[in-house]
């Protein structure tokens, strides 16, 4: 299956779900190229960015699975690189 580039935003409302947000990322490491957070104390919450390159069922598992936590919603785009640029 060919890899994809994608980035995945999340937005972090329940600061509890830190900690396994984080185990996942890390379950995930080989295909996170990298990451940037944001936490955003006036509101309470975190944002954080993942640039992932990854088969796609890879990235929708990954995605599925960070929106599943409590008080975290998770959203990817994909970029449209076509197969051939990706060496």
């Amino acid at each position: 299956m060919d890899n994809r580039v994608a980035m995945i935003a999340i937005v972090v409302e329940d600061q509890r779900s830190v900690d396994e947000l984080n185990h996942l990322l890390h379950q995930f490491s080989p295909y996170i190229i990298g990451r940037m957070g944001i936490p955003y104390q006036k509101r309470g919450i975190s944002l954080i960015s993942v640039a992932v390159d990854a088969p796609a069922d890879i990235i929708s598992t990954l995605s599925g699975k960070l929106g599943m936590l409590k008080g975290v919603a998770a959203k990817t785009v994909y970029s449209k690189l076509p197969k051939e640029a990706v060496k």
